[in-house]
């Protein structure tokens, strides 16, 4: 068993003590930590940084490099997972990503760290804890958080290396219809009529869509007409999707974690918001990256049906967008992570 102190849990000798960081969410949800979790890596050099994140996204947590190990969770929604299986020394510091509930936090103590960090139960001694802000973007707001524990995070500091592998349609268009719920999700017979207009413009335009999508890539690609080999829904690896975003000439979706990895690798983008504002999930604020947003009350995220802000973006808007991107970003060098 670890030795202790009056610091709480120490690792055994010859043993590096952990950080452990709960942030068991999705794809867009992890890409949207980096900036934290690179703050959390470099406050604690002499430690083992572990991130206790659903197995599904091993290859996203392995490519975005930011921890030294993987704890895998059971792929639970959104719901707080078991962490039941944990073994070893209890760390000697525990990190609440996850969310700002007490579950969170009580299933981190459940493996008695030395230091619990939550915005659920602050430290009581702290002279300023942190508070929740629901109006504040993902990215500062655990950057902030962790700052005021003396973790100095910079929310700009979110790209990424692309893959070395080469991406499947270099220069394409890539279009992501897709989303994890129907309130994202842009009706497909409006990104057809982008799509036949960005071809018939000169570029090429790929669908890109999950396992579970792709009957609706393929109504997008049979209504804008596309070749069968531009229709990589459910084809994709994660380390594919990557490169292929990577090297996109533009990435087209809605509010999804693929539209997050094109943020981390600098791919010009243009992003579809609604039910939620960009000001809470959207890109960092250069000229790569555009939201497009109809302003008005906040809406279901988890609703069945396109949100009523969301169908407020026509056709026509998306694509001046889309062209313009193109015609801003064409020429501009981009490369990997800074």
């Amino acid at each position: 068993m670890a030795e202790t102190t009056s610091g709480g849990p120490r690792a055994p000798a010859g043993e590096r003590p952990t950080v452990l960081v709960l942030r068991a969410l999705g794809l867009g949800d992890l890409l949207a930590a980096v900036p934290a979790l690179r703050g959390v890596r470099r406050a604690f050099p002499g430690h083992q940084t572990v991130l206790a994140a659903p197995a599904a996204l091993s290859p996203a947590v392995r490519a975005a490099g930011v921890v030294d190990r993987h704890f895998r969770t059971a792929d639970n929604g959104r719901r707080v997972p078991s962490l039941a299986h944990w073994r070893g020394s209890p760390p000697a510091l525990a990190i609440d990503l996850h969310g700002n509930g007490p579950e969170s936090h009580d299933t981190l103590a459940a493996l008695s760290p030395g230091r619990l960090l939550s915005f659920a139960r602050p430290e009581p001694d702290h002279p300023a804890p942190p508070r929740w802000e629901p109006g504040e973007h993902e990215r500062e707001r655990w950057c902030r958080f962790l700052s005021a524990y003396g973790m100095p995070a910079d929310p700009g500091n979110l790209r990424i290396a692309p893959p070395h592998q080469p991406s499947p349609a270099p220069g394409a268009v890539v279009m992501h219809p897709g989303a994890d719920s129907g309130a994202r999700r842009w009706p497909v017979n409006r990104y057809a009529a982008v799509a036949a207009r960005i071809r018939a413009a000169g570029h090429r335009v790929v669908v890109v869509g999950g396992p579970s999508e792709k009957d609706l890539c393929q109504a997008l690609a049979d209504r804008a007409e596309l070749p069968a080999g531009d229709v990589l829904g459910g084809t994709l690896a994660f380390d594919e999707l990557s490169a292929l975003i990577a090297g996109a000439a533009l990435f087209l979706s809605g509010d999804t974690g693929p539209a997050h990895l094109a943020y981390a690798h600098g791919t010009p983008s243009v992003t579809l918001f609604g039910p939620v504002s960009p000001h809470l999930w959207g890109p960092p604020p250069v000229r790569e990256h555009v939201a497009l947003w109809c302003s008005g009350p906040p809406g279901d995220p988890h609703a069945p049906e396109p949100d009523p802000l969301l169908l407020r973006l026509g056709a026509d808007r998306v694509l001046d967008t889309a062209l313009a991107q193109l015609d801003r970003c064409g020429s501009a060098e981009r490369g990997g992570a800074p």
